[in-house]
C-alpha cells in the first residue's frame, strides 16, 4: 500500500477560482492524495462571483478545510508533514506577503512553513499586466525554489472549450506536484 500524499491548497482572491476547483476535483479522484484546503475571504467572494458553487460544495471536495484566520491549524506547523503546497490562483497581495515573510493569515503562514521546511511550493499567479513589483516578488520567490505556473493557455492541443484550457493548466500543476496524470493533451511532436 502506498503512502498518502498530503497536498496543501491555498486559494486567494485573484480571479480564476475555476483553476482551484478543477485541481481539487482531479485530486479527489486520485487514490492516496489528501487535500488540506484554505480559502481566503476574497477567494470565497470570487467563488460567488465566478461560479455557481457554494462553500459547502468546496468543502465536500476537500479532505480538510481550514479558516484562513486559523493560525493554529496543523498546516501552520513544520512538524505537520506535507508533500507540498500550491496556491491557485495566487493574488499579487499573497505573492508579496510570502516574498517578505508576512505570515498574517493561514495561506501565507503555510507557505512560509513550506519554504522553511524546503518542501515544494507552487504558485499560480493570476494578474495581468504585471508591474515591476509583481515581477520582483515572483523572481525573489523563484530564487527560493518556488515554481511559478501562471495560467497561460497552450493551443498546440487545439482546445475547444474553456474546460480544455483549464485541464491543460491542471495537468501542469499535477506534473509539478509529481502526481502522474494524462488530462491535458500533451505535446506529441510534429
Amino acid at each position: 500500500m502506498s503512502q498518502t500524499r498530503k497536498i496543501v491548497i491555498g486559494v486567494t482572491g485573484a480571479s480564476g477560482t475555476i483553476y482551484a476547483i478543477d485541481l481539487m476535483k482531479k485530486l479527489q479522484e486520485i487514490a492516496n492524495v489528501e487535500t488540506h484546503v484554505v480559502f481566503s475571504a476574497w477567494a470565497k467572494k470570487n467563488l460567488q462571483l465566478e461560479t455557481k458553487l457554494s462553500l459547502t460544495d468546496i468543502k465536500d471536495l476537500a479532505d480538510y478545510f481550514y479558516s484562513d484566520s486559523d493560525l493554529g491549524a496543523t498546516i501552520a506547523s513544520g512538524s505537520f508533514l506535507t508533500d507540498g503546497m500550491i496556491i491557485v490562483p495566487a493574488s499579487m497581495k499573497t505573492v508579496a506577503s510570502i516574498a517578505v515573510g508576512i505570515g498574517d493569515n493561514l495561506i501565507s503562514r503555510a507557505a512560509d512553513v513550506t519554504l522553511k521546511e524546503q518542501r515544494k511550493l507552487i504558485m499560480v499567479p493570476r494578474e495581468t499586466p504585471l508591474n515591476t513589483i509583481h515581477l520582483e516578488n515572483m523572481t525573489k520567490l523563484s530564487r527560493m525554489g518556488v515554481q511559478m505556473i501562471p495560467p497561460i493557455p497552450a493551443f498546440y492541443n487545439q482546445p475547444q472549450t474553456i474546460q480544455d484550457l483549464v485541464d491543460h493548466q491542471t495537468m501542469k500543476e499535477l506534473d509539478a506536484l509529481g502526481i502522474k496524470n494524462d488530462i491535458g493533451g500533451r505535446w506529441e511532436g510534429i
